[in-house]
């Protein structure tokens, strides 16, 4: 499984943004993604979803059960 950083600096390079046009994009400041893309601590959430939404996705709570399961049933996600 990726991580948030790695996630959005891999979606950004897909879609040939650099981190000033994906910012723009997300209506995130530049710091933001630099943040986000460096695992800076102290991310509002509210903005790591507006980039994540670019892509499709979001954060959100989910159980230690189902992600276990689906750790077991695909081991390349470990």
């Amino acid at each position: 499984m990726k991580t948030v950083d790695q996630f959005v600096k891999d979606k950004r390079k897909e879609t040939r943004l650099t981190q000033q046009e994906l910012a723009e994009k997300a209506g995130v400041a530049l710091t933001v993604i630099r943040k986000i893309e460096q695992r800076k601590g102290n991310l509002n959430l509210k903005k790591v979803n507006q980039v994540l939404r670019m892509f499709g996705h979001v954060l959100a709570p989910v159980s230690i059960r189902v992600l276990k399961g689906s750790e077991e049933n695909n081991p390349s996600i470990k």
